[in-house]
């Protein structure tokens, strides 16, 4: 039994040292790793530097600005080390003080001889008549006799809790080594995956580089040879009359008219060349100078996840742009994405045909996702989502009441027994309130946070379409109608700019119109084609904080951009397959749904 306290105590000892100095913590600080240390010998390991890495987890560390006194102090630490060291010294001290007898504390001239039974405490003689005269006592030799067995077990069990929770702390410990152990090896998996990306793109850059160059090569031989075959064919000419001209110049001036012999030569020649023209100028083609390449690059990580993320999600940065999302009903997973808006750093989209709502993050990760319902509990077929300014979700779709597939509802414009409605949710899904709406087809959604008015896009007709904006109250008052006297035949999709003004695409007129915020029509811009400025089905619409419009171009298959006037100024992008709807987030980002590769792509800056 007496190696036992000595190992407790010294384990006890390590987990109070200090790593660095291995002596009991001094003026302890802990880091935000959670290690500590003592504050002297973080300061001779950190230094004067901003920022260091923690001696045991290697994680970089920044200095508030009063350096390392600045650091929490680890308080716990602190008390359990000078309560340590102060036993350490009584314990020395007992130690060290020369064996005397017994002599009682409080009187020390007498030998303490007896032991009282009702105070449990060891007594002289003075003692007894001062204090304890009616009490019972024993012999200190018979009380010693009786009570060494029981406080020894006492002492035994005390140790055994102790070794318990030393041995808790030793589990503790280890846990933490194996926490940093975990986090050192995800770090190196990330370091790796990345340095492997960076080859891949440089590798990817570098081919690009060396085509461009091989083109450029090419088409400069290609050029000059052309060039000179020309110069050669022109040379020939210039060599023939020169030798003519200069033969007979230089015998005009002999006495014997020598240079009349050159006459009929010379006019030969010059006659041939009188009415001669040279040969065009070379229609060269300039060596093209732009990269061409589009590097797409998915980092695998191995096992190292990121918490939050949905495991059915599919998520890739491809240089500026941010995707996520495939074909599927998981989480993460689309079926026809539709509309979409962004609210306090949230993405909302509407999931078509899984007739729900999903939320990511700005970054792609999955948070959650409700059913599109209305307040009776039937299923809605969402077309479009708007943020308004409590925080709230208003979607607009239709309930279907028959089993014909809604995308093909969609398309040829049957099913009136259907019921479209504007549905006010909470960022959870909760159903707040409800609109029904007059059945037509697809229709967006805006809310003017200003006046709080909710804006919704209404089409009706078979084969001739008529169109408007319905502007609502929130308890669903129409308020007025907007865009009849322009003729609009099927408006799409709906937004507001900073200063109020409304904005609709015309899918049929392949135009877009604009409005003040009072519904008085200011100009449209457009037009059917593929040029610059023209559109063929424009669909989702935005603007971004300077006011340029931001437009879907559906089947030129393109997101493109105007200034506020309609100014055509350029492609943001050409390549998605089935672009549909777009949203500005606050700091830039564009979010672009694309309905055949059923993602959204995030473009960070525009």
């Amino acid at each position: 039994m007496a190696a036992a306290p000595l190992s407790l105590r010294t384990q006890i000892r390590e987990e109070l040292s200090c790593s660095i100095c291995l002596d009991l913590f001094t003026r302890p600080k802990v880091l935000p790793c959670q290690d500590t240390f003592c504050q002297d010998c973080l300061q001779d390991h950190a230094g004067r530097g901003g920022t260091f890495q923690c001696p045991n987890c290697r994680q970089q560390v920044r200095l508030p600005r009063q350096g390392v006194a600045g650091l929490p102090d680890n308080r716990i630490v602190a008390n359990m080390s000078e309560r340590f060291q102060q036993q350490a010294t009584l314990s020395v001290d007992t130690r060290e003080q020369p064996q005397s007898r017994n002599r009682c504390s409080f009187h020390p001239t007498e030998e303490v001889r007896l032991y009282c039974k009702q105070c449990k405490v060891p007594v002289c003689h003075e003692c007894l008549d001062e204090s304890h005269g009616e009490h019972s006592t024993m012999s200190l030799r018979k009380a010693i006799q009786q009570h060494r067995g029981p406080v020894q077990a006492l002492i035994n069990e005390g140790r055994g809790i102790l070794e318990t929770y030393c041995s808790f702390i030793r589990g503790l410990r280890e846990e933490e080594r194996r926490l940093d152990d975990q986090k050192e090896q995800a770090d190196n998996k990330i370091d790796e995956a990345y340095r492997q990306a960076c080859d891949q793109i440089i590798q990817k850059l570098t081919e690009e580089k060396d085509k461009l160059l091989s083109e450029v090569e090419t088409n400069h031989r290609q050029n000059k040879g052309a060039v000179q075959g020309q110069k050669d064919v022109v040379w020939a000419d210039v060599a023939e009359l020169s030798s003519v001209c200069d033969g007979a110049e230089q015998d005009m001036d002999g006495e014997g008219g020598q240079f009349l012999s050159h006459e009929p030569k010379l006019a030969e020649v010059v006659g041939r060349f009188r009415h001669k023209t040279l040969p065009n100028p070379l229609q060269t083609h300039p060596a093209v100078f732009q990269p061409k390449v589009r590097v797409e690059l998915v980092c695998t990580l191995g096992d190292v996840t990121v918490p939050g993320a949905a495991p059915s999600a599919t998520t890739k940065t491809i240089c500026n742009q941010t995707q996520f999302g495939r074909c599927g009903s998981e989480p993460g997973q689309f079926n026809w994405p539709l509309g979409l808006t962004e609210g306090e750093g949230e993405i909302f989209v509407a999931d078509l045909e899984n007739l729900r709502i999903q939320v990511f993050t700005l970054q792609g990760t999955f948070i959650r996702q409700f059913p599109t319902v209305v307040s009776s509990g039937e299923k809605m077929y969402p077309d479009d989502v708007a943020m308004d300014g409590e925080g709230n979700l208003w979607a607009v779709g239709r309930v279907v009441m028959s089993v014909v597939g809604s995308v093909l509802r969609r398309a040829v414009g049957i099913g009136r027994d259907d019921r479209e409605f504007a549905v006010q949710y909470n960022k959870q899904g909760s159903v707040l309130r409800q609109i029904e709406l007059q059945t037509g087809w697809n229709r967006g959604v805006a809310v003017d946070t200003r006046r709080n008015h909710i804006l919704i896009t209404q089409t009706t007709g078979d084969w001739r379409r008529h169109g408007e904006v319905l502007v609502f109250r929130p308890d669903g008052t129409l308020v007025k109608t907007v865009g009849q006297p322009q003729g609009m035949e099927y408006p799409l999709y709906i937004t507001m700019d900073e200063e109020g003004n409304i904005l609709v695409t015309d899918y049929d007129n392949h135009c877009v119109y604009m409005y003040n915020e009072d519904g008085r029509f200011l100009f449209q811009f457009g037009g059917k084609g593929s040029g610059e400025g023209q559109m063929n089905g424009p669909l989702g619409i935005c603007t971004d904080r300077t006011g340029n419009i931001i437009v879907v171009d559906s089947w030129n298959c393109r997101v493109e951009m105007f200034d506020k006037t309609g100014r055509f100024l350029r492609h943001i992008t050409t390549d998605m397959k089935s672009p549909w709807a777009v949203a500005m987030a606050p700091h830039g980002q564009l979010m672009v749904t694309d309905t055949k590769e059923h993602t959204v792509t995030i473009f960070k800056h525009i």
